[in-house]
């Protein structure tokens, strides 16, 4: 009973009540807020067919790029074998299955005019794609010439990163297991994808790339540490069953991952940089619309 003159109030309990559904009120608002960003990103992905484009880069990679692979590390004294075993992050018994693969008879190779054109043809078409992706990602246009010149640079680029690359592979050995090896080539990949997307784009402040350069950067050393716990074992386990076409079904496989990761990292990066910008004001200068993936 209550005293006389004195309203009935909530009780503690009503009052811990209370407070436990605000609680829950708000762990509700958060869940739906990570749902909601979520089904953005992937929202944008599906929109850019990021699944696809997967698929098409492996395509590419298998018909065109490597054979220009092949040629260039050749030419420079390096084995075409032992870089694409550190981009796997592979150990030592996927990188001699691996190897395998590149083997070739003792004779000195000699390749013709229109052999180098057609190889170099197919090594800016993978470039031209990896264009086309940034471009309907960033909302940029064709730059036309200037961009084709990018796509020069970007493939110079792409085998300095790949010198680097191998010869920390040879420097560290196995030091530290892959994901030590993965954590410091955090920094080198996201430097390359950084100055990919500048070059690539070139319409885009770097600053507003880098975020999408780190996160491809961190998703990049995430695929290297799978790679080497989960391709390596599959990639040995493969040529035993089904010979050399296992090895080659396995780095289709890993190519494919290679086009989700350049996919989420582009998308991820733009979609941070959009919601920490300031909404544009009316009586500024005009700025592109970033915030539409295609």
């Amino acid at each position: 009973m209550t005293g006389r003159g004195r309203p009935a109030g909530p009780r503690g309990g009503d009052r811990r009540a209370g407070r436990r559904l605000a609680g829950l009120a708000r762990l509700a608002d958060a869940r739906r807020l990570k749902a909601g960003e979520a089904g953005l990103l992937w929202g944008r992905l599906t929109a850019v067919d990021f699944f696809g484009n997967s698929f098409e880069l492996a395509a590419l990679a298998i018909l065109c790029f490597f054979p220009f692979l092949i040629v260039v590390t050749a030419a420079f004294g390096r084995d075409a074998a032992t870089v694409l075993a550190g981009w796997l992050g592979l150990d030592e018994p996927a990188a001699r299955a691996v190897a395998a693969l590149f083997h070739s008879g003792t004779g000195s190779v000699t390749i013709t005019v229109t052999s180098a054109c057609l190889l170099l043809l197919g090594a800016l078409a993978v470039a031209g794609t990896l264009q086309r992706w940034y471009e309907k990602v960033f909302d940029v246009p064709d730059r036309g010439w200037r961009g084709v010149g990018a796509r020069f640079s970007w493939l110079g680029a792409l085998l300095a990163y790949a010198a680097v690359q191998a010869a920390a592979g040879r420097a560290l050995g196995t030091t530290g297991g892959p994901l030590l090896q993965a954590l410091l080539g955090l920094l080198p990949a996201t430097l390359f994808w950084w100055c990919s997307l500048r070059l690539l784009l070139g319409a885009v402040p770097w600053r507003e790339l880098f975020p999408a350069a780190l996160a491809t950067g961190v998703c990049w050393a995430g695929l290297g540490l799978f790679s080497a716990r989960y391709f390596s074992a599959e990639i040995v386990a493969n040529q035993r069953a089904y010979g050399p076409i296992g090895v080659v079904m396995i780095i289709m496989s890993w190519l494919v991952a290679v086009g989700v990761v350049i996919h989420l990292g582009a998308v991820g990066g733009r979609a941070y940089v959009e919601r920490r910008s300031p909404p544009p004001s009316t009586g500024g200068p005009h700025r592109p619309d970033l915030r539409s993936p295609g």
